[in-house]
């Protein structure tokens, strides 16, 4: 008999723990159809708790990760498993007890005390999406898809595309879903399908997502809109309101405005320190319920998504790090692990920002993620003693060493980070500036265009 078997349960995930129980994973399990049927080494609820790890040391391979979760237990970090048995018990495993279990734990975490989390007594949301590139070869590819140059060849690695709802002043995950990076409608059929989540918020998105259907999605399910439009959409105006807006409607392509298949919007159109004209259209169409400076002020929010994103894509995965799954099942399951484990992350950041009375932007992410990293390599295992230890450590620590301080304004110019082709990485007459403080930027409301 193999010596794990009957140790492999007691293995647990440091300070998240907490939040994915060992109960949470049998409940998860039990619904997924995935119980163990007889003992075995690499027991399900082990090989949830191993996914999740490698997420968490995603640079790590598969044997450094299963000493990072067995070590503690003594004699359990003498047998290690190989690599091919842990591949075989993660497809055994599959993608669904990874997404129940970021499900179970997904949701807005922002207290009523958190003021920078709402709006008006509505909760603030963003919804948005980014992709991770995938090993290649023809399962990946055909699966998921990918860029391509002007003669439709392959450029780059396939790419899985995920589109979550993300709570602005938290950057906890209320929602997610994964997608293909061409198809399906793209990042705004996956929004529409989130809709539901975000009752009784303002959801605010960027420019890619407007459309009659996610609109009357979002709003039939009780949520507010707060979306940037091109300034061709929804142009002509209907009704100007004494504030300088207008209402008009938004139809399919070929529909005419009196079309009952379109929806009523409010258009604010502002500038920027004098620049371009942005236009956002909102479902709030009194200028008493939603004023135009203050909601042109809000839409900015909507990049605290982007460190969300940072946050997971850039420190948790690793810069420019490919997936390690070479499957599209394997694939998704490590996307959902990696969801709940951001997630959690942030729960982490949350409390000890609310127990020092702190604004969680002001909590370093990195060091959160590496004191959880640690964590799971001193958990003690059936002994919670040690755990209970570090986490005390951990809060006595927040005001000196995890405060971040006041978040600092400043400016980065937008350029392609990672081109598809070595030619379009920058214009010739661009000139890439380093990242700079700023004074506050100055919001003009824009008069209509009359048609």
């Amino acid at each position: 008999m193999h010596p794990w078997v009957g140790l492999s349960d007691e293995v647990r995930l440091g300070l998240l723990t907490e939040w994915i129980t060992p109960e949470l994973v049998d409940e998860v399990l039990a619904t997924c159809g995935r119980q163990d049927a007889n003992p075995r080494p690499l027991s399900r609820r082990f090989m949830v708790y191993f996914v999740l790890a490698l997420a968490l040391f995603q640079q790590d391979s598969y044997d450094d990760v299963a000493e990072n979760l067995v070590g503690a237990l003594g004699e359990m970090d003498q047998s290690i498993p190989n690599k091919s048995s842990f591949t075989r018990a993660r497809q055994q495993l599959g993608a669904a007890p990874l997404e129940a279990v970021f499900r179970r734990v997904a949701g807005a975490i922002a207290p009523p005390t958190l003021e920078a989390a709402f709006w008006r007594g509505m909760r603030v949301a963003a919804v948005d999406g980014f992709v991770l590139d995938v090993p290649e070869n023809d399962v990946t590819r055909a699966a998921f898809g990918g860029r391509a140059d002007s003669a439709g060849q392959p450029v780059g690695f396939p790419q899985a595309r995920v589109v979550t709802l993300t709570e602005t002043g938290t950057h906890a995950t209320i929602d997610a879903r994964i997608g293909t990076f061409k198809g399906g409608g793209g990042e705004p059929a996956l929004a529409t399908e989130m809709a539901d989540s975000a009752a009784g918020m303002m959801v605010i998105m960027d420019r890619g997502f407007p459309s009659v259907a996610l609109w009357k999605a979002y709003t039939q399910a009780g949520a507010h809109l707060l979306i940037r439009a091109r300034t061709f959409i929804a142009a002509k105006p209907m009704e100007i309101l004494p504030d300088g807006t207008y209402l008009t409607r938004m139809n399919l392509a070929g529909q005419r405005r009196s079309h009952p298949g379109g929806v009523t919007v409010r258009v604010i159109d502002y500038q920027v320190d004098g620049g371009e004209t942005i236009r956002l259209l909102t479902d709030l169409l009194e200028p008493e319920a939603g004023p135009a400076a203050e909601l042109a002020a809000l839409y900015h929010e909507r990049w605290e998504v982007e460190s969300a994103y940072r946050q997971l894509k850039t420190f948790q995965r690793g810069k420019a790090e490919v997936l390690r799954s070479a499957s599209p099942e394997l694939i998704r399951q490590e996307i959902w692990a990696h969801l709940a484990l951001h997630h959690c992350l942030n729960r982490i950041i949350m409390r000890l920002a609310d127990g020092d009375g702190l604004d969680p932007d002001r909590i370093s992410f990195v060091k959160i993620l590496k004191h959880t990293r640690r964590s799971v390599v001193l958990q003690a295992g059936r002994s919670t003693r040690r755990l209970r230890q570090f986490t005390k450590q951990m809060t006595t620590k927040v005001a000196r060493k995890l405060d971040n301080g006041l978040r600092r304004l400043r400016a980065a110019d937008r350029y392609t980070r990672r081109p598809i082709s070595q030619y379009v990485a920058r214009r010739k007459d661009q000139v890439r500036h380093a990242t700079r403080r700023v004074s506050a930027k100055m919001i003009t409301l824009a008069p209509p265009i009359l048609q």
